[in-house]
């Protein structure tokens, strides 16, 4: 997948509805550019062969992490960046809504290597195709 066209991130985020549902926007080498709008609760998991970059487009996103020296909760509001490293449990979430994109390997899911159940809202996805 790629394009020799711009585009517009606010018209690929107004092209779907479904919450934690990533839609690939385009590809960069072997890393899909995704884009999502999340609301209340991901799910915790892990990834454990490969950072995760979030970019917060609109709203407010909070990342809780799991990390050696122990739980704590980073805050992202629009316009910030944040990457969770390989093999750090972590669990996304937006209180109040927020669109993101997160760039990260083609083929890597939503979900990770590791994670708890997964709820019903959350797709379990390697990311879906953007449709006009």
């Amino acid at each position: 997948m790629s394009s020799n066209e711009p585009i517009a991130l606010t018209q690929a985020l107004a092209s779907f509805d479904a919450l934690w549902s990533p839609r690939i926007v385009t590809q960069v080498n072997d890393y899909d550019v995704r884009v999502a709008k999340v609301e209340g609760d991901h799910l915790w998991h892990v990834h454990d062969d490969t950072d995760e970059f979030f970019l917060v487009l609109d709203g407010e996103l909070r990342i809780s992490l799991r990390e050696p020296t122990g739980e704590r909760t980073v805050t992202l509001p629009k316009g910030s960046v944040f990457t969770v490293p390989r093999g750090i449990e972590h669990k996304p979430s937006a209180p109040s809504g927020a669109a993101i994109l997160v760039l990260e390997p083609t083929g890597t899911s939503t979900v990770g290597d590791r994670h708890e159940d997964i709820p019903d809202h959350v797709d379990a996805t390697t990311g879906h195709r953007l449709t006009p």
